[in-house]
């Protein structure tokens, strides 16, 4: 199977940085799994998990609070706003993201950007319901 090369950055750090065989993203339009050869595009990002399986088949798993992900055919470098890998991902975490963007939703007086809010909140809710807490 062929490797793509997969970069996840954040304002605070550089989380991941290395070949994988995919990488499942939280997109706007729907989650996506990219492998060597997608098909070029930039897409944008839901809060969410990102999933990368490295190249001994291995599952990684980091939390996003939403961003863009540049395609191409090789590689996959996602620019997230806030990145958490999974021994920072906890419920307190997750609540405080919560919070931040409940309030954020609150100081926002167009309707597109509310129910975009309103979508991401009922993510970051399954993100908070699939790991449990």
């Amino acid at each position: 199977m062929a490797d793509i090369h997969f970069d996840l950055i954040s304002p605070e750090r550089i989380l991941f940085s290395g070949d994988v065989r995919a990488v499942m993203l939280p997109g706007t339009a729907g989650d996506m799994t990219v492998m060597q050869g997608h098909e070029p595009m930039v897409a944008t990002l839901n809060p969410g998990i990102v999933v990368v399986t490295d190249v001994q088949g291995h599952g990684h798993r980091a939390f996003i609070r939403g961003g863009y992900a540049e395609i191409t055919g090789s590689s996959v470098t996602v620019l997230a706003e806030r990145t958490l890998p999974p021994e920072e991902l906890t419920r307190e975490r997750l609540d405080e993201e919560i919070v931040r963007l409940e309030t954020m939703r609150e100081a926002m007086r167009d309707d597109k950007a509310r129910r975009e809010a309103d979508f991401a909140l009922s993510r970051l809710q399954q993100v908070k319901a699939t790991l449990s807490f």
